[in-house]
């Protein structure tokens, strides 16, 4: 099962809004084939995993064991469902870590396989499956996108300067790493002053992936045109209370800017598919989800080398559990965990 997940997180990113999944076809403890979902609308990782095996080892498909970290699928959708397949190649036994919640599935491809005469095994890996694939469960369970907040903060607590002027707090490792995780969400999401003042990209330019969703308020529409999340470098989401029209890649959407706010752009998120977002500022809008409970999880750098002794200081969580600290070259990396979560952090994993 530790193979099957990490098989599925090889897909991070491309798979969305497809979970991750990682399928291993065992016969008398050795491998004879193995496969992933790598990327939406591919073959699923319970087919590619059938297909990788070599043809002299296909007899021994009715005598093995897949393992496979969800559910397999129960429904044609872009691709045939993988229990069918299961139930034709006769597979011996199916070792699931996860139940796939959703409502197409949902206990229908472990049904299947029962009638089939294959024998199910659940439970196996249960909370790093559901690490592993916490933004989906969210999804599917609360409706919503999984919410990752990130900042990074000086030594003494600061996100900003006082005229919140631009400033580089952390380091070119953190930098990297900041980029490698825009490629892995749906979404990424910045406030209108630091719209305006930083003039952001919000692309993954330091790694080489898929461009998230762009997401902005700007309540009265009065961001410049030159402003750098007008280009066309990825769809962006201008939040605003004027008008909802789409104008190339740049969609306006208009939401209520009010205490509800927050909780209509989810609803729109979900109804477009985006299963993560993730925050990257500033500290108003960091507040806001906080002050709303609406965060899955924090990552958080402190740049350990840096005291600016005012500015706008970095919020305080609210229900936060530890997950991990870590160094990220002269920087430290901190995980926290919304504690009312339903997906906590699992020691050893990946984000």
């Amino acid at each position: 099962m530790a193979q099957c997940l990490e098989l599925a997180q090889r897909g991070k990113g491309n798979t969305t809004p497809n979970p991750m999944v990682g399928a291993v076809l065992v016969h008398n403890d050795k491998i004879i084939g193995e496969g992933l979902h790598h990327f939406y609308g591919s073959a699923h990782a319970e087919v590619n995993c059938l297909d990788s095996v070599a043809e002299d080892d296909k007899y021994l498909i009715p005598e093995s064991t897949m393992y496979v970290n969800l559910e397999p699928c129960a429904h044609t959708g872009i691709t045939p469902p993988c229990a069918n397949r299961l139930a034709e190649e006769k597979v011996k036994r199916v070792v699931i870590a996860n139940k796939d919640p959703f409502e197409k599935v949902s206990g229908r491809g472990i049904a299947i396989l029962d009638a089939a005469g294959i024998e199910v095994v659940t439970g196996v890996s249960e909370q790093e499956g559901l690490w592993v694939n916490r933004r989906f469960f969210c999804y599917e369970t609360h409706k919503r996108p999984y919410i990752i907040l990130k900042w990074a903060q000086t030594a003494d607590g600061f996100m900003a300067p006082t005229d919140k002027s631009k400033l580089q707090i952390t380091g070119q490792e953190s930098m990297e790493l900041s980029h490698k995780w825009r490629t892995e969400e749906a979404a990424i999401m910045v406030g209108y002053l630091t719209a305006l003042h930083d003039n952001p990209n919000l692309t993954a330019r330091l790694y080489q992936g898929r461009q998230p969703l762009r997401i902005t308020l700007d309540r009265n529409l009065t961001l410049p045109e030159t402003n750098n999340l007008f280009n066309s470098e990825a769809a962006t989401w201008i939040l605003n209370e004027q008008h909802e029209t789409v104008s190339g890649n740049i969609h306006y959407i208009r939401v209520p800017f009010d205490e509800n706010m927050l909780h209509a752009l989810l609803i729109r998120l979900y109804d477009a598919h985006i299963t993560s977002i993730i925050v990257e500022g500033g500290a108003e809008l960091h507040n806001s989800f906080i002050d709303c409970d609406l965060w899955d999880e924090a990552r958080i750098f402190t740049a350990n080398e840096m005291n600016i002794g005012d500015g706008i200081p970095a919020p305080e969580l609210k229900h936060a559990a530890p997950g991990f600290e870590k160094k990220v070259g002269k920087d430290t990396l901190a995980l926290l965990i919304n504690q009312n979560s339903d997906y906590p952090y699992v020691t050893g994993m990946e984000l």
